[in-house]
């Protein structure tokens, strides 16, 4: 049988080249690799290859979450296998929402990912059992986090007061007035049960969406 055809999406060079020499030895061709988020898309689309092997992190700018939701818009049956040594609860269950067909952490052997590759490619999923318990766990408790509670505005503002910004600054960048973002603001902290500071922070962080 002919290898299965992998994109690899990746901001760290060495991480890629120790990929490419793994991978080969679990019949696994790269066919591409990709360290900026921005060109994922594009890239998959050119090489068209059976499974793209996605990290979530790519520093400033969209992360791997934000290029599988474009993906899907071009190319809806894009077999993704995220790669990731981010593995917040809430992390894996979006990439879960969005149709990964694995989510292997970057402590796993590449045997282990080659494996969810080939699972991948047959359009299977495949399940770590460390992952697929807290999947499971995670569907007990219910949807808890930010983006489960809030609206897409209050999403953006809840991020933003997780980093820092005052309402000040945040009216200034979403043109809004400073006593509506102080409205909406006050009602995100009652929705999330949170009002410091520091609170907001590590919420923001147990859930993924702010870098620790």
């Amino acid at each position: 049988m002919a290898p299965v055809r992998v994109l690899l999406a990746d901001d760290h060079p060495v991480i890629i080249e120790g990929l490419r020499a793994a991978l080969v030895r679990h019949d696994v061709e790269v066919v591409g690799q990709v360290e900026c988020a921005q060109q994922v898309v594009s890239a998959y689309l050119e090489a068209k290859p059976d499974v793209l092997v996605l990290d979530v992190r790519f520093g400033p700018g969209p992360t791997g979450l934000d290029v599988a939701r474009s993906l899907r818009e071009r190319a809806p049956a894009a077999r993704i296998v995220f790669y990731s040594q981010f593995d917040q609860d809430e992390v894996i269950r979006e990439a879960y929402r969005l149709g990964a067909a694995a989510f292997i952490t970057k402590n796993t052997l590449p045997a282990e990912l080659a494996a969810a590759i080939h699972a991948a490619a047959d359009g299977k999923t495949y399940f770590l059992p460390a992952i697929a318990e807290r999947l499971a766990l995670l569907g007990l408790r219910g949807e808890e986090s930010p983006r489960a509670r809030l609206e897409a505005r209050e999403l953006d503002i809840f991020v933003q007061l997780a980093t820092g910004a005052t309402n000040n600054e945040i009216a200034e960048r979403m043109g809004l007035s400073t006593k509506t973002i102080s409205t909406i603001a006050q009602a995100v902290k009652e929705k999330l049960g949170v009002h410091r500071p520091a609170e907001i922070t590590r919420l923001a962080m147990r859930y993924g969406l702010i870098e620790p």
